[in-house]
């Protein structure tokens, strides 16, 4: 009876140590943000003949290279029914031309325009994995907001266009990711997706980062790399857009 009550005792203390340990890494705080050298390629086309604008033109990129910021802020909590939280910002810039015509009057040749978009991501998710033999597997949903400014610039014989839109975009949400032990290395990637067979976006990130060893407060370095796809053809619009490139940044974990 005696050796059972220092069993059941010993087995109590093992299980309140463990949990202690799980809880400690199961409340979380982590943030970064950085440079994102992206690439814009593709087109948009917009026939609107019976709309309000009377909008038949195209839009291609000039492929031009811009530097973008971005950051990230990750919240994990111990609580199983509630969700953990990510929230992501990203600015995207294009410049290309524009042809076709506006309520009716032509754009002669082609006229200079800009592409600038805000995306804000939340994205409520949980841990299918939690760090479990080094890996962490997370799976939910993501609301992107999407705030793009357009405008074409004016030229001889047309006096431009401007226009602001907001959209929210749902995306199913998977992220992966592996420590390597004993080095402060990780290697993670994460795929925000949606499609119906023809018209799809996904947002892809892949990188590597190095986390220093502090007690409290951990920041770190990240390198990787993005490429955003959006592609719709729904008859009036055609839309065949890319932005990828590269992207560097520091992090916190706390």
């Amino acid at each position: 009876m005696e050796w059972n009550m220092k069993k059941i005792l010993s087995t109590l203390a093992l299980a309140a140590a463990m949990t202690t340990v799980v809880s400690a890494d199961m409340m979380r705080i982590e943030m970064g943000g950085g440079v994102w050298k992206e690439t814009p390629s593709g087109y948009a086309k917009r026939t609107d003949s019976g709309g309000v604008l009377h909008l038949n033109g195209t839009y291609t990129s000039r492929e031009k290279e811009s530097s973008e910021a971005y950051a990230w802020l990750l919240i994990k909590h111990p609580i199983f029914i509630i969700p953990n939280i990510r929230l992501e910002y990203v600015s995207i810039s294009d410049e290309g031309l524009t042809s076709g015509s506006v309520n009716g009057i032509n754009i002669p040749g082609s006229a200079p325009t800009t592409m600038d978009i805000k995306e804000y991501d939340i994205i409520p998710y949980y841990n299918l994995l939690d760090n479990t033999f080094w890996t962490t597997i997370d799976l939910g949903l993501d609301a992107k907001v999407i705030e793009s400014d357009v405008v074409v610039s004016p030229v001889t014989g047309f006096s431009g266009y401007t226009t602001t839109d907001t959209t929210v975009i749902p995306l199913v949400y998977v992220r992966g990711r592996i420590e390597i032990p004993s080095t402060g290395l990780g290697l993670e990637a994460d795929v925000k997706a949606i499609t119906d067979g023809t018209d799809t976006m996904y947002d892809v990130r892949a990188k590597i980062d190095y986390t220093f060893d502090f007690d409290v407060i951990q920041p770190g370095i990240e390198v990787g790399y993005r490429t955003q796809k959006v592609k719709i053809d729904d008859g009036s619009t055609q839309v065949d857009l890319d932005y990828s490139g590269v992207y560097a940044g520091l992090m916190l974990r706390f």
